[in-house]
C-alpha cells in the first residue's frame, strides 16, 4: 500500500514527514513557503492522517513505506525533512537508502533511544467515548481530564474525523499506536553511520537534543550541521516558522 501524500510547487523534490499523532496538514504552511522553490511532497506516515492502518508500527516498516513511495513517484535523490518521529523515520530510511537522499534535515530529535513519555496522552485519547461524542467540544471536555494544555488538546483532536452519519472516528490507528508505542522511542542502530549531508535543527527551549547528545550525533552523522533556534521548543515549525524556513532553504540549496 502506498502512503497518502500531497504535492505542491515545482523544482527539486523535498519530502516532509510529520511527528507522532500528526499528519501532513501540520506542515502545510511550511510546504507552501518551500513550494516557491521546490516540489514539496507532504506525507502521512502509516497509522496517521489518511494513510493506511496496519498492525506493524516501527521505524523499519516506516522506512519501507517511504522506499515504496519514493519508487512509486520515480524520484531521484531527494531532500528529506522529518520532525520528531518523522525525523527518526527519515534517519532509518536514509540509513538503508543513502543513494536516495541528497540532503537530510532532522527537526528536534536525535538518533538515540528516547524513553516513552506519551502514556498520559494515550490514556486521554483512549478515554474519549468516540461513539457518544457529538462535537469536538465534548471530546475536548473529556480529554481535558488527562491533558491540561489546550494547544496540545487542539493538536490531538485534529485526529477526529466526522463520518457521513455525523458520528466521529479516529484518523490515527489508536489501538496499534497504544500497543506499539515503545517502538517510537527506538534509536538508530549504534553501528549506523550516515554520510549524507545532514542538518539537525533543535529548539532552544526543547530537551530533545541536548549538548550531551552532540558527540553521538557527530559520530553517526560525520557530515552533520547542528543549528539551534533559541526561541522555539519542540514544535519549531509552529513556534518559529520563519527561522526554520530560512535554515531549511539555505541547507537544501
Amino acid at each position: 500500500m502506498i502512503l497518502n501524500y500531497r504535492s505542491l510547487g515545482q523544482g527539486p523534490p523535498v519530502m516532509i514527514l510529520h511527528g507522532l499523532f500528526g499528519s501532513l496538514d501540520n506542515w502545510m504552511s511550511m510546504a507552501r513557503a518551500l513550494s516557491e522553490q521546490f516540489k514539496v511532497y507532504l506525507v502521512d506516515l502509516r497509522n496517521h492522517g489518511s494513510s493506511f492502518h496496519d498492525d506493524q508500527f516501527n521505524y523499519q516498516s516506516m522506512a519501507e513505506d517511504l522506499r515504496q513511495l519514493v519508487g512509486e513517484l520515480e524520484l531521484g535523490p531527494i531532500s528529506m525533512v522529518g520532525h520528531s518521529m518523522g525525523g527518526k523515520a527519515a534517519m532509518f530510511f536514509t540509513d538503508e537508502n543513502p543513494q536516495q537522499v541528497s540532503r537530510l534535515i532532522v527537526v528536534d530529535i536525535g538518533p538515540r533511544y528516547y524513553p516513552v513519555h506519551h502514556q498520559q496522552i494515550l490514556k486521554g485519547l483512549s478515554a474519549i467515548d468516540i461513539e457518544a461524542v457529538s462535537s469536538r467540544g465534548q471530546a475536548d471536555e473529556q480529554l481535558k481530564n488527562y491533558v491540561e494544555n489546550q494547544g496540545i488538546r487542539q493538536f490531538l483532536l485534529k485526529n477526529l474525523k466526522r463520518n457521513g452519519s455525523g458520528s466521529f472516528s479516529w484518523k490515527i490507528n489508536l489501538p496499534t499506536i497504544r500497543e506499539e508505542i515503545d517502538n517510537v522511542g527506538e534509536g538508530l542502530p549504534p553501528g549506523s553511520v550516515i554520510r549524507v549531508p545532514t542538518l539537525f535543527v533543535r529548539g532552544g527551549k526543547s530537551d530533545y537534543i541536548t549538548d550531551e547528545d552532540i558527540p553521538k550525533i557527530e559520530q553517526q552523522f560525520p557530515n552533520a550541521t547542528i543549528k539551534t533556534i533559541h526561541d522555539a521548543g519542540h514544535w519549531i515549525h509552529a513556534e518559529a516558522p520563519e527561522a526554520l524556513l530560512k535554515e531549511l532553504t539555505a541547507f537544501i540549496n
